[in-house]
């Protein structure tokens, strides 16, 4: 018994958004324990939406979940292109129409003639009530051992449908008695290929399967586990993710919601200690990144911007004769500016980021991609690196990369201090 999920929307195919509704449903599905191998994505198209009708009629999916074509425009054909598909008559219902009005009323404005193209829903459907916007959905079982399901393309009203109504349902219909309940574990300071070769006897698992994955600025191992309860599943997982944490070291940092600025914000609040940062290439990234984590004020004081060489030596002290020898972006600079603006800010530790970002270097010695970071200490003590990130790569992935390393860098002292 699979699930497909299908997203129906000419302006994902074209990249005017993000198509996050797949990923949310996937996850849903996976906690209900229903197995889904398929994902579309289809423009506003009735013989293209029949087309995928057809296949996955055909691989027998016996769950089909459509987002987005519920509007009143003319370009929003799903309801009509699951209707004729299965030959079946769009009757209007007056509860819809009703409901429409009165959302229409509360905005203090009338309701339209083409919002009545969202009252119609095909024979013997019953309506998946939208609480938060004008697009009802529907639940329906036109042929024995199918049930379609549609939702509008909104994500926050999707959201709320899934989980007061379908979910429901589901559970009505004997889904969600075995879960598939997944840990992503994160990993700071090795490359995929590199931890994939550490953990290759896990692979062959089948509960709970590993499975590695790459995203900006980390690699990802989901640990994930099927069972009856997530209880269960969690102590199926929690042997191999604590063998994977004994493998990677300190080059795993957390897991799931867990990110770098947390983690570092989490050691630095039960050592009651304070940073700063001093940033030239990030210019407010490092910061940006630090306080995105809640509760960041605690030990966050702030940090200082120091674009140009002048704002490096009258703010944070740096010594010219250092900046004309060696060059902004050096490790002796950065260690300068990380114990200058700790002084300045009087806080626990400091971070300092100088480097080229790109597209052009303004040092002919130097290439773009060069950072250099440094990390000032409780007792004034500096250690400092330098990344070479690629003369190729983007200026914002420079910028990115930069500041995972930066928060990298004080989380592995913090953990060995």
């Amino acid at each position: 018994m699979t699930a497909e999920i299908i997203c129906v929307g000419s302006e994902i195919l074209l990249g005017d958004i993000v198509n996050s509704n797949s990923q949310f449903l996937a996850r849903e599905l996976a906690n209900l324990g229903i197995p889904h191998f398929f994902q579309s994505v289809v423009g506003d198209n009735i013989q293209r939406i029949h087309s995928l009708l057809d296949i996955a009629i055909a691989r027998q999916s016996k769950i089909l979940i459509f987002t987005g074509g519920l509007g009143p425009t003319p370009d929003d054909l799903t309801t009509e292109a699951i209707a004729t598909y299965f030959g079946a008559e769009l009757v209007e219902q007056p509860d819809i129409i009703q409901d429409i009005a009165e959302k229409f009323a509360k905005r203090g404005r009338t309701m339209v003639a083409s919002n009545r193209k969202q009252a119609l829903i095909p024979q013997g459907a019953a309506v998946l009530p939208n609480p938060i916007g004008t697009a009802p959905g529907m639940i329906w079982q036109p042929k024995e051992d199918l049930t379609i399901f549609t939702f509008p393309g909104v994500p926050y009203e999707m959201h709320r449908m899934w989980q007061e109504t379908a979910v429901p349902f589901l559970r009505r219909q004997g889904w969600g008695q075995a879960i598939i309940y997944s840990e992503t574990m994160r990993f700071r300071g090795i490359g995929e290929s590199t931890l994939a070769s550490q953990v290759n006897h896990l692979f062959a698992q089948k509960n709970p399967t590993v499975a590695p994955y790459a995203s900006k600025g980390e690699v990802k191992l989901r640990v994930s586990a099927q069972a009856d309860s997530i209880a269960a599943a969690q102590q199926l997982i929690k042997p191999v993710v604590n063998e994977v944490k004994a493998i990677a070291g300190l080059d795993y940092f957390g897991s799931d919601d867990e990110t770098l600025a947390s983690i570092v914000g989490k050691l630095l609040g039960d050592r009651q200690q304070t940073l700063s940062v001093a940033e030239s290439c990030t210019a407010g990234g490092l910061g940006s990144m630090i306080t995105s984590a809640s509760g960041s004020s605690r030990y966050f004081i702030g940090g200082v911007i120091a674009y140009q060489n002048r704002i490096k030596q009258d703010v944070l002290g740096v010594n010219p004769q250092d900046l004309a020898s060696v060059g902004a972006v050096s490790e002796t600079i950065a260690a300068q500016m990380a114990l200058g603006v700790k002084k300045y800010l009087q806080t626990d530790w400091a971070i300092a980021v100088s480097g080229i970002a790109g597209p052009k270097s303004d040092d002919t010695t130097k290439p773009v991609g060069m950072v250099c970071i440094a990390w000032a200490d409780p007792n004034h003590q500096t250690t400092s690196k330098t990344f070479y990130y690629g003369e190729n790569r983007a200026r914002d992935l420079i910028r990115l990369l930069s500041t995972c390393d930066a928060l990298d860098g004080l989380r592995r002292q913090l953990l060995t201090a």
